[in-house]
This record gives C-alpha cells, structure tokens and sequence, in this order.
C-alpha cells in the first residue's frame, strides 16, 4: 500500500494583516448601511425630539434606518 505524504510545511511564514485604518471602516460601514448603534443613536434623537413619548419605537426606527441609509 503507497504513503501519501502531507504537502503542510511547518516553515511557512505567517501573513501580518496591516493596521486598521479607521477611515477605511467607516466608508466600508457607510456601503453596507448603518449599523445597529447608528440606528439606535439616531432612533433614539427622534424619540426625545418627540418629546420621549412612548409607543412609537417602531416608527422612529424605520424613519432612522431611512435617514441614515439616505445619507442625512
């Protein structure tokens, strides 16, 4: 019966990833739509302008995933 020998080297050289630049992220994370803390950041400065009046948490986050993903 034939030995198959693994091809794995134990020498190879482990790849560094370079520094996360901050600016990179944000403009990544503006592509992929706001993220949750954005939204709820936003949510919740609707909610004060409103008042603090409860019962509408559903509409305020829609209308903050609206305005963010929109851009203003």
């Amino acid at each position: 019966m034939a030995r198959t020998h693994s091809k794995t080297s134990h020498n190879t050289p482990v790849q560094h990833m370079p520094p996360e630049n901050p600016a990179r992220n944000a403009a990544a994370s503006h592509r992929n739509g706001p993220t949750h803390e954005q939204i709820a950041r936003r949510a919740y400065e609707l909610f004060m302008a409103r008042g603090g009046g409860h019962g509408q948490h559903e509409q305020d986050w829609a209308q903050a995933e609206r305005e963010l993903k929109l851009g203003r």
